[in-house]
């Protein structure tokens, strides 16, 4: 009964908070900004690079494509049809 119960205590302290998506908003650039202590801030809000570029000057920061944005359909590939 013990070992039950160390065993359970393991599994339920020993689990953390599940992460959750870095990425917000659907625009299709983002800034990564580094904080001091090694942490950063993702911020996706920017319709451009060039925008996106303007607020990273003077930061510890850089651009980066946002993985969630949605995405048009790239022209040329098709599916084979059978």
């Amino acid at each position: 009964m013990r070992a039950l119960l160390f065993v359970v205590s393991i599994i339920l302290f020993a689990s953390g908070p599940a992460a959750a998506q870095r990425f917000d908003g659907n625009d299709p650039v983002c800034l990564q900004v580094w904080e001091w202590g090694g942490s950063s801030t993702i911020s996706c809000q920017y319709r451009s690079w060039d925008a996106c570029r303007a607020a990273a000057a003077s930061l510890s920061a850089t651009c980066l494509p946002n993985p969630y944005a949605p995405r048009a359909p790239e022209p040329g590939r098709r599916r084979p049809s059978r």
